[in-house]
């Protein structure tokens, strides 16, 4: 009598395992289609049609209208250069401390290594009104810093300087969240191979540390510049919303739209229309970057599976 390889019923039993994980996976016709067209009218009522309706209302009187509302208004071009300006600021400023931040975490071992993990996250956790609130207390006239700030003659909050670090608060998190990761996974291998090589410590950065994590880097820039761009409660809080000095893009679509007149009404939307269309540009380049990293990715798997 013939004996039964000791495999055979291993085979069999996860051949039986996959065939009942696709049978499962068959749910009924009406399941799926319903599930599907759950999804499609979630997505239809809270996002298409809303941004559908935000490019109607603009361009409602003609394409000259839209740039007219644009254009005629010195106080909603100061907005848009205030943006434009604020913007690039937080997210430098968000770029070196990210970078500084995921180096520390990932590369050495100290006390206090997980709490700072989770102070970088605490923008995520505060509201951003609370967190205008906060620099309101730090730098108000009744504030810890407010007296010395009058007596030398300088001026924080309803200004640039306030702006910009309710933005930079607020956007903390996306950059040193993308790099912490991508370093982790990388490790530090190639970085001691280069300092034992005789690379000091820039040129190690520049040459081997940036080109590793230049796409997590760059994924990260894309989101903080996206929210900054975006930013309303902290900045609604600590700018004082001076007309023509302290509003940013998102602060004079809600004075347009309060302000009551179809004129207003009409320039809201309009200024509206260009954020979302930075945002789809955003939406854009992070599927670019995600399918660019995905390639490189098979592409260096390839390659060690090769080696």
């Amino acid at each position: 009598m013939h004996s039964v390889p000791k495999h055979l019923p291993n085979a069999a039993a996860a051949s039986t395992g996959t065939l009942r994980g696709r049978a499962a996976q068959q749910d009924p016709w009406w399941i799926r289609w319903g599930l599907i067209s759950c999804s499609i009218a979630v997505l239809l009522v809270l996002v298409i049609l809303p941004v559908a309706n935000v490019f109607y209302h603009a361009f409602s009187h003609g394409p000259v209208v839209y740039w007219q509302n644009l254009t005629a208004d010195a106080e909603t071009w100061n907005a848009i250069r205030l943006t434009l300006l604020v913007a690039p600021v937080s997210v430098a400023l968000n770029v070196i401390f990210g970078v500084a931040a995921a180096w520390a975490i990932t590369r050495f071992r100290f006390p206090g290594r997980t709490l700072l993990t989770t102070i970088i996250d605490l923008p995520f956790a505060i509201s951003p009104v609370v967190a205008g609130l906060m620099f309101v207390l730090l730098f108000g006239a009744k504030g810890y810093f407010g007296p010395w700030l009058q007596a030398n003659h300088l001026q924080v909050l309803n200004a640039f300087p306030a702006i910009v670090m309710v933005t930079t608060f607020v956007t903390l998190p996306f950059v040193a969240r993308e790099l912490i990761p991508v370093m982790e996974a990388i490790g530090a291998d190639e970085e001691i191979a280069a300092i034992s090589l005789g690379a000091n410590g820039w040129q190690m950065f520049w040459r081997i540390t940036v080109p590793n994590i230049k796409w997590g880097l760059l994924y990260g820039v894309i989101l903080c510049n996206a929210r900054a761009m975006g930013e309303f409660g902290a900045v609604y809080v600590v700018s004082g919303r001076i007309i023509g000095k302290t509003e940013t893009m998102p602060i004079r679509v809600g004075t347009l739209f309060e302000g009551g007149t179809s004129a207003t009404y009409a320039s809201s939307f309009a200024l509206a229309s260009v954020l979302t269309m930075l945002a789809l540009v955003t939406l854009f380049i992070k599927i670019a970057l995600e399918r660019k990293t995905a390639a490189d990715l098979k592409e260096a798997a390839s390659i060690q599976q090769t080696e």
